[in-house]
This record gives C-alpha cells, structure tokens and sequence, in this order.
C-alpha cells in the first residue's frame, strides 16, 4: 500500500492534480478523477491502476470531444483517430458508447450531413458520394438511403455552374473538353456528362 502525502494543483494546467505518494510525484490526474482522493489516504496498486485507466478515459474523452467539435464525424472517423492518439480499443469502444448515448456519434445523421455539405460546395455523382461515405465507415445501408434523394443530373449542373467562369472564353469544343474531364473526376457517367455540357453551352449562348 502507499500513502497520499501531497495532491497539487499544477502551475501549467489548473485543471489537473500531481499526486504524490510515500513523499514522491506518482501520477498525474485530471481534476475530475482526483476529486475523491485525499492526504493520507492509502492506496493499493489496484487501486493506482483504477486511477490511470479512468485517467485514459478521461483523457481520450477530452481528445473526442474536441475531435467532433469541428464538424460530425463517423464512428470510424472518431475509433480510427483515438487509435492514432494511443488510446487502447477498450477505452476507445467506451468513449463512443458514450457520445453515441449523447447523440454526438449518428453514422446515419453524419451521412446526411456529408451528402448535404457536398450537395451545397462541391457536387459530385451518387458514386463518388458513396465511396467517400465508404472511406468514412459507413454501411452499405445507410448510404443506400442517403443517396437515393440525390439527384444527380441538378448535381452535375450545380457543378458546372461553380466552374463556368473559369472556361467561359473558351471555344465550344475547349468549353466541353475541360468540363467534361472535371465532371469525370467528379464521378459523372458519361450520359448525364453529355446532357449537362448540352444544357450548359445553351445557357451559355443564350446569356
């Protein structure tokens, strides 16, 4: 057993506590994990690995929070990047249990979200939707759904109309090369590539 001797508040981080034991630094906790702990409580080394998982807890909790907080992320998206910060998987399946409970982890809201984001700033075929959901770990069925309202031929003339100005004193054949190569990356079959360089050109000439 070894004995609290000191908790500290640290200079560098008002939200976190050095405890010390048997007179020495052992260990640093988060506020919120060092809230029960007091001098001259005892502490047995089972005791000491609680406080250090419930640290990488915490800490992973914190890491998640701020992850999601710049835009919604996938499932995948947040297990993926807490494996990169270290975090070990069980650690890592409590956490996204937890935000799942907080409605801040939705793979099927955050499908809405990515087709909706892409729908309004860059455009692109139900194809090249599905692979980037894919990428994001996002199930055959939920992209399924998602994807059934995207219209792709308003798609690819939204697309056109965000690039027009680029190309616009370009001869007809120019015109229709440039932009059918970037539709192609965009993920366009040919056919809807085909209709949307016809009714782009005659808007164009009718301005």
């Amino acid at each position: 057993m070894k004995t609290i001797t000191d908790l500290v508040v640290q200079k560098r981080d008002k939200d976190r506590v050095s405890v010390f034991l048997d007179g020495q630094y052992a260990l640093g906790l988060s506020v919120f994990v060092a809230g029960g702990l007091k001098i001259g409580q005892q502490l047995s080394p089972g005791d000491i690995e609680d406080l250090q998982r419930k640290e990488q807890t915490e800490k992973a909790k914190k890491n998640a929070f701020r992850f999601v907080s710049y835009r919604p992320r996938s499932v995948y998206e947040v297990q993926t990047h807490l494996q990169k910060k270290g975090f070990e998987e069980d650690t890592i399946d409590l956490i996204v249990e937890y935000l799942t409970r907080l409605d801040l982890l939705d793979d099927a809201a955050f499908a809405r979200y990515w087709v909706e984001q892409r729908e309004t700033f860059r455009p692109r075929s139900r194809f090249a939707l599905g692979q980037e959901l894919r990428q994001k770990g996002i199930n055959r069925e939920i992209i399924e759904e998602v994807l059934e309202e995207v219209d792709e031929t308003a798609a690819a003339l939204r697309a056109v109309e965000k690039q027009a100005h680029r190309w616009e004193g370009l001869p007809e054949d120019s015109y229709k090369e440039k932009m059918a190569g970037f539709l192609q990356r965009r993920g366009f079959s040919y056919e809807v590539i085909r209709q949307t360089l016809e009714e782009s050109w005659q808007d164009r000439e009718e301005v």
